[in-house]
């Protein structure tokens, strides 16, 4: 069997960033421009790649860490975007809603990127809210002799968010409050409504964990894709805090 995913190690650093700039995307997204020195050598092989951030939170004795992805980076400017969903506020989304320019932030990683091969004719790359920074790094970094489908499930038109890439693009978006975010129907509805095309493809999901877990079965069953050509995680789970379950035991 070829080796779909390549994994590369990093050396596990910890840098301290300023925030630089805070943007409201949409009514549900943050993007929040961090600066510094420390992203010299700061090195994210793969579009799903987690760095750590370290968040103070006046009630613990340490800091909170929560995963996010690197949206987009820029070692000769010295810059990393980070994209937040807004949801129920943890200390991450709490942190985001308040930050501000002149802000400080400690984060480490990534410990290392999983590198999906070059082989393939198209992609379909499905998620909810907090998956999409990673769905919209990867779309804007495929070539143009490939063709990506992206499903996203957002609360309402206001959320979507337009992606240049060199790719042949077809999005899809599911609309429904962040309330039933762990109700996986929406997402296997509109995903059985996706004509999907012919050749070697790969699909990439990432959602709360039940909902993720119920794609993938989809996927590889009523679907008839096959599992080596998949990557599934829970970006998190319902009812528990911090509650990622990236190999979706």
């Amino acid at each position: 069997m070829d080796q779909i995913i390549l994994r590369h190690r990093h050396e596990l650093k910890f840098r301290e960033l300023t925030v630089s700039e805070v943007t409201s995307l949409t009514p549900h997204m943050i993007r929040i421009e961090l600066t510094g020195e420390d992203l010299s050598d700061f090195s994210s092989l793969s579009p799903d790649d987690h760095i750590k951030l370290f968040i103070d939170d006046a009630g613990a004795e340490a800091p909170v860490t929560r995963d996010y992805t690197p949206r987009a980076f820029d070692c000769a400017a010295r810059r990393l975007t980070v994209d937040f969903a807004v949801h129920e506020a943890g200390p991450a989304t709490a942190w985001a809603l308040q930050a501000k320019p002149g802000d400080h932030l400690r984060i480490g990683g990534p410990r290392g990127s999983a590198v999906v091969a070059p082989v393939f004719d198209w992609y379909l790359l499905i998620g909810d809210e907090t998956a999409l920074p990673a769905i919209a790094r990867r779309v804007e970094e495929l070539p143009e002799d490939v063709e990506v489908l992206t499903l996203v499930a957002v609360p309402g038109p206001e959320d979507q968010q337009s992606v240049e890439t060199a790719a042949r693009h077809r999005d899809f978006w599911v609309h429904r409050p962040v309330s039933q975010a762990a109700d996986p129907a929406p997402l296997l509805e509109g995903l059985d409504q996706i004509d999907w095309p012919a050749g070697k493809g790969f699909v990439w999901i990432a959602a709360e964990a039940a909902v993720a877990r119920a794609l993938r079965n989809r996927v590889t069953g009523h679907h008839g894709h096959p599992l080596h050509h998949l990557k599934a995680a829970g970006y998190w789970t319902i009812g528990k805090a911090d509650g990622s379950d990236k190999a979706l035991d």
